[in-house]
């Protein structure tokens, strides 16, 4: 049985009529690589001896167009390949769109949602986590208020991890690709001193 696979696949799935999803090749996707390797650190300083999340395609049903892009659908996954969420490159080629997300923003915040979809559901636990207030954290653009929504056009700051905070004290809690900059002192002297397991200090 391929192990890239969507999580919701149950035993009586069959994945026989459609194409099997593979790793993606190295350097095809390079936006959405370079934002998975941001958002790994931000894994590997939350939950350490968690291996890097990878990205995953699921080629298209139909052979693309002579001379057009393959169109396969790009899902963040974990190291064995299963995925939960949406693909990470919303697009239709055969429109004229890019094949990425073409700004490091967009693919950052695409990448750093979908990371989340995929380990919550899969490691079933609430990940990253705001130390501060002991929340679940959302990847939003900076300096968001408590009301904003995805869409809303007044809203281009970088990607963070936010929190909802308590009685209305939101905060951005760093950019995503820093939060090992935010954990508390006794977590980053864990961590220069080699990590520690899962189930140590919360």
């Amino acid at each position: 049985m391929n192990p890239f696979r969507h999580a919701s696949d149950g035993a009586g799935h069959d994945r026989r009529q459609s194409p099997e999803p593979r790793r993606a090749e190295h350097g095809r996707w390079p936006g959405l690589e370079a934002a998975l390797a941001l958002v790994n650190r931000d894994l590997t300083a939350t939950l350490p001896g968690q291996e890097g999340l990878i990205l995953v395609v699921e080629p298209p049903w139909r052979p693309p167009s002579p001379g057009g892009l393959d169109g396969g659908q790009v899902y963040v996954a974990m190291p064995d390949g299963r995925w939960h969420g949406e693909p990470v490159n919303t697009c239709e080629p055969e429109e004229g769109d890019p094949a990425e997300p073409d700004d490091e923003e967009t693919a950052l915040a695409v990448v750093a949602e979908a990371a989340q979809s995929t380990v919550m559901e899969l490691l079933r636990q609430v990940w990253p986590i705001c130390f501060e207030h002991g929340l679940g954290l959302h990847p939003r653009p900076a300096g968001t208020a408590e009301d904003w929504h995805r869409g809303d056009g007044d809203a281009a700051g970088p990607p963070v991890w936010w929190c909802r905070g308590r009685d209305g004290h939101c905060h951005d809690v760093s950019l995503v690709g820093e939060l090992a900059g935010a954990l508390p002192g006794e977590w980053r002297r864990a961590l220069r001193r080699g990590g520690r397991g899962r189930d140590g200090l919360r």
